[in-house]
């Protein structure tokens, strides 16, 4: 199972997680992100029909990050929010098959990773 992972500021638009996702390879069967920004009004128009996992902080802490962002990690406790919950939706053993990626307005990112998560 592919998981793409989301990290986005609160001016971020719909073709902003579009731009990040696209950058990434535009190819998932699951989206993921924080469990705040999984509620946001913004998030569920750009998921549309697709499902959605809802990360815990916990869950986002734990995870080893390819990249670093200071803004990532003081507000969130991970290098990189995109990859930590695309890690942790795909599951126990994942791997991040494309590290982070920004969106072109800088906005948003998405990264993806691969795992056994059914």
């Amino acid at each position: 199972m592919i998981v793409a992972g989301f990290g986005f500021r609160a001016e971020a638009t719909v073709a902003s997680l579009a731009s990040a996702f696209a950058r990434a390879g535009g190819r998932a069967e699951l989206l993921a992100t924080a469990a705040d920004k999984a509620e946001t009004e913004l998030f569920r128009r750009f998921a549309a029909a697709r499902p959605i996992a809802a990360v815990a902080p916990e869950a986002i802490r734990a995870q080893q990050t390819r990249t670093y962002s200071l803004a990532s990690y003081a507000a969130r406790g991970t290098g990189s929010l995109a990859e930590a919950a695309a890690l942790a939706a795909a599951g126990e053993g994942a791997r991040l098959i494309s590290a982070r990626v920004i969106s072109e307005d800088g906005r948003a990112t998405c990264a993806l990773a691969e795992g056994g998560r059914a």
